[in-house]
């Protein structure tokens, strides 16, 4: 459970880093590059006003606010709010995913790309609510959108992940998907105020292809 984290050497202020994150996340695109994604128990479709509520109560965990780079805590049904309105107006990233059960749509957690400085890179952020954790479904979501990504996106040939060290289940499933792991650095905790320690690891378009049906992996 994690997103966008920062490299040894690029620590700044907790205000800077959300600054210049929406500053360089203007909506470029519309959410027809971002279609509704389908696995074999999940969909991964567009947050809207409906989730406020599930968002809410699962975000409001300082075991999930804690290894997510911007996620408040304690987390408020007006800080839900706020993120599905921002969503929408393409102030967070590229493409941002409420994770659903595709038998009752329960609302299970989000994930996401966003840009990087470098045009041929995205970075890929998840997190999911503590009651669906050890269940497979991080990893089920991670896959779709990797395979989203460099089936729609030619001009990527890498995505960048970061985890906290301490986030053992996070590393499982970015192992899982085939990253690589690339060194360490820190990254700004809105939740605990602070810089924590952070690994990063990087997944790319040849290993993607030669692992894609995911089976070797599971």
């Amino acid at each position: 459970m994690q997103v966008e984290l920062l490299r040894e050497g690029q620590s700044r202020s907790l205000r800077e880093d959300q600054l210049s994150s929406q500053e360089r996340l203007r909506p470029e695109r519309s959410r027809t590059d971002c279609p509704v994604l389908l696995s074999e128990r999940l969909v991964l479709r567009a947050p809207h006003e409906e989730d406020i509520d599930a968002l809410a109560h699962l975000a409001n965990n300082a075991n999930v606010a804690t290894m997510v780079s911007r996620m408040p805590h304690p987390y408020t049904v007006n800080d839900a709010a706020d993120f599905v309105r921002r969503t929408k107006l393409g102030e967070i990233g590229k493409c941002v995913y409420a994770i659903t059960k595709a038998d009752n749509g329960a609302f299970l957690g989000c994930c996401g790309i966003e840009p990087t400085a470098d045009p041929l890179a995205v970075e890929i952020g998840y997190w999911l609510g503590e009651p669906h954790w050890n269940s497979g479904y991080t990893t089920e979501a991670a896959h779709a959108l990797i395979d989203m990504v460099f089936r729609t996106r030619d001009q990527v040939e890498t995505i960048d992940a970061r985890c906290r060290v301490t986030n053992v289940a996070s590393r499982r499933v970015l192992q899982k998907c085939g990253f690589q792991f690339q060194g360490t650095g820190l990254a700004a905790s809105l939740a605990l105020g602070s810089n924590v320690s952070v690994e990063w690891f990087r997944l790319d378009r040849k290993t993607w292809m030669s692992l894609r049906s995911w089976g070797a992996l599971k």
